[in-house]
């Protein structure tokens, strides 16, 4: 079955907004291959029936891009198209722990960075909004005693399950309104800053006081507006950088 392999040539700075946008915008996988300076290309796999000219306009307007940037698009094999997706994901260490790839072999000294500081053991931790299980992964890692993992999408709770038998865990992944109304220590959402601003109320209702909150997803430029719809209930800023991309987080009042 053919898929459909839309490149687009975009500034370096932008590349990483445009790749999210894309995603959100039925993508099925992004990535991102780094030219000179100051170019960059973002390359994005779609279903073949999908429309990815669209999908482009959608996410373009998403990230506030004001010129239609150059793009091709081209019919790829699915079967090819795995096995070079495959070669590029390398495992990578963080802090004392490695994450890689079904496919790989595990390191011989396996052991993220904010989780690595505030987990030191026996901690509730909800994951919400958790794709692939990774941050609820993590947490279990490095010592969390229960994990709880939430997502609107039933394909991602089915992966995070799946993952973390992998791994070795014990992780109860949820649809958001079967989540039990339990609170807990640490709450953490890596989704995009709409979905967390209306989010809120309801991430904390499940901190207990002086729980601790990590939200990621978000731009720098979107990180007040993100931190004025959780100031009510939390103590919460920036703690991390890296290019256009921030961490807020901070402490349940």
């Amino acid at each position: 079955m053919s898929l459909l392999a839309l490149r687009v040539h975009v500034p370096q700075e932008s590349a990483d907004a445009l790749s999210d946008a894309l995603l959100e915008h039925g993508a099925q996988s992004v990535s991102i291959e780094a030219l000179d300076d100051p170019q960059a290309v973002v390359s994005a796999i779609f279903a073949a029936s999908a429309d990815p000219g669209r999908a482009l306009q959608k996410a373009l307007e998403r990230c506030g891009a004001r010129i239609a940037p150059q793009y091709t698009l081209g019919a790829v094999e699915e079967s090819d198209w795995v096995r070079r997706s495959q070669a590029h994901f390398a495992p990578l260490r963080v802090g004392r722990l490695w994450l890689g790839a079904s496919w790989h072999v595990a390191p011989a000294d396996c052991a993220c960075a904010y989780l690595e500081r505030v987990v030191h053991g026996g901690e509730a931790v909800l994951d919400y909004g958790c794709g692939s299980g990774i941050l609820a992964i993590a947490a279990a890692k490095l010592g969390a005693a229960r994990i709880d993992a939430v997502d609107n999408d039933p394909v991602a709770i089915d992966v995070a399950r799946d993952n973390a038998h992998a791994n070795a865990v014990a992780l109860h992944a949820y649809a958001p309104e079967a989540l039990p109304p339990d609170r807990y220590d640490l709450v953490v959402a890596n989704i995009l800053a709409r979905p967390l601003i209306e989010l809120a109320p309801r991430l904390a209702g499940h901190g207990k006081q002086g729980a601790g909150i990590a939200l990621s997803g978000l731009l720098a430029s979107q990180a007040e507006e993100v931190q004025r719809a959780y100031a009510p209930m939390f103590d919460v800023s920036v703690t991390a950088r890296e290019d256009e991309w921030v961490l807020l987080s901070g402490i349940r009042r």
